[in-house]
């Protein structure tokens, strides 16, 4: 990798942007992206000079495209030199999170497991003198 890939995966790999799940080198089609959120269909180039207004990146970007990915082309000099504007820049490509599910009105309250009692109290057995199996008797204390 790149110094601009390297410092650029620091900040991508292990859910760190807002939890996102990124993927480095990873096959798409016929082409190896250096950075992938499949779930986004976000892809993430780092461009040295060797791509400058390169046909064979715009074949690819296209096919890329036409496949439903998204894809952001940075040069190394501004991951190196603007990193934070260029996480910003990805951050906004992404979709929002869906929001959690809230806990309200998720069904019925648990039912008492006896009837006339509490779902919380303890078992009808308990304070009866039975003790682990149910066959000696439990000593109690006044």
């Amino acid at each position: 990798m790149t110094d601009a890939e390297r410092i650029l995966w620091r900040q991508l790999r292990a859910h760190r942007m807002l939890g996102r799940k990124f993927r480095r080198q990873q096959p798409v089609g016929p082409y190896i992206v250096d950075f992938v959120h499949f779930g986004a269909r976000l892809i993430v180039e780092c461009d040295g000079g060797q791509h400058n207004e390169s046909a064979a990146d715009q074949r690819r970007d296209t096919w890329l495209r036409a496949q439903g990915f998204t894809v952001l082309r940075y040069w190394n000099h501004q991951i190196l030199n603007e990193t934070d504007h260029v996480l910003e820049d990805i951050l906004n490509s992404l979709p929002p999170l869906p929001q959690p599910l809230s806990h309200e009105g998720r069904g019925e309250q648990p039912k008492p497991r006896y009837p006339g009692k509490p779902a919380s109290s303890p078992s009808p057995l308990a304070g009866e003198g039975l003790g682990r199996g149910g066959s000696q008797p439990r000593e109690t204390y006044p």
